[in-house]
């Protein structure tokens, strides 16, 4: 399982860092010490706090979010297999997004809950980039 220090789970959230910390210091989220004694943020965990706080009206303060040429940087939230499809959601920042690709691709990137992953949009189309 992929794990995501303080400032990478403060990025994928759209926060800062401190905010992330204080969140993580309140019990808002799980950490974990690795063995250098950073704190760490298991992947499900994150996804599970991702979607919990776009549902509940997002982060504290006025945080502005932005996309730079169309890129979402999230954290794969859900993935939904079919025999030749898939469903993968990304919460990226306050933005669900949902694409819908072919199983090898999401076989291919390794994408699954707790994972970073990029959705690329153009016009109608959504792209998800493995991080």
């Amino acid at each position: 399982m992929q794990s995501y220090t303080i400032g990478q789970a403060a990025r994928l959230l759209g926060v800062s860092p401190d905010t992330a910390r204080r969140w993580a210091d309140a019990g808002r989220v799980a950490t974990h010490r690795d063995e250098s004694g950073r704190r760490l943020i298991d992947g499900k965990d994150l996804a599970a706090f991702s979607v919990e706080l776009a549902k509940s009206g997002g982060a504290e303060g006025d945080t502005s979010y932005t996309s730079v040429r169309n890129a979402f940087p999230g954290i794969v939230t859900a993935v939904k297999l079919g025999d030749v499809a898939a469903q993968v959601e990304i919460q990226a920042g306050p933005h669900r997004l949902v694409s819908l690709l072919t199983r090898e691709a999401v076989e291919e990137l390794g994408l699954e809950v707790g994972v970073e992953a990029t959705a690329r949009v153009k016009s109608t189309n959504v792209h998800v980039d493995r991080v």
